[in-house]
């Protein structure tokens, strides 16, 4: 059932981590044209990316919140024996970025509101900025844990 779950959750993650890069590229770096592919790419539509990028983190921070029993008891002592200590302290850090870019979601909705203001741009840059930092750093740091947990568990 845990293998399911964190294979779901890995899911989840890897939709909400092209969304939210999606739309921080074309908050930071917006696009005139879309002529090559990295213009295309930064030339998406931000605000139809924000309910599903605040439904997918939230759904994933559900799983994962669901995942972290059988973390606490069967991998982060694994961690703890084997002196493994940075990837423990990663996965640590991994939990207070997530716990921030929670709280962050409320602001992350309000700057992204249709009618789009243009005096909220750079306030959009920033908070889907940072949010993306969290989803990209929680990504690695979660499969930084897992892989070591499959290369050297048993």
């Amino acid at each position: 059932m845990v293998v399911t779950l964190l294979i779901l959750h890995g899911l989840i993650a890897v939709a909400l981590l092209g969304g939210i890069t999606h739309q921080a590229m074309a908050a930071c770096w917006p696009s005139k044209n879309a002529d090559t592919f990295v213009a295309s790419f930064r030339a998406v539509s931000g605000p139809r990316y924000t309910m599903a990028t605040i439904v997918l983190f939230m759904v994933s921070m559900l799983l994962g919140g669901i995942i972290y029993t059988a973390y606490r008891i069967e991998v982060r002592p694994f961690l703890e024996m084997g002196r493994l200590n940075k990837v423990n302290g990663i996965f640590e850090l991994k939990e207070q970025f997530a716990a921030i870019g929670m709280g962050m979601l409320p602001v992350y909705w309000l700057v992204w509101r249709t009618p789009l203001d243009p005096k909220m741009a750079t306030a959009r840059a920033v908070v889907t900025g940072t949010l993306c930092f969290v989803v990209w750093f929680s990504f690695l740091a979660g499969h930084i844990v897992n892989n070591t947990r499959g290369v050297f568990g048993q």
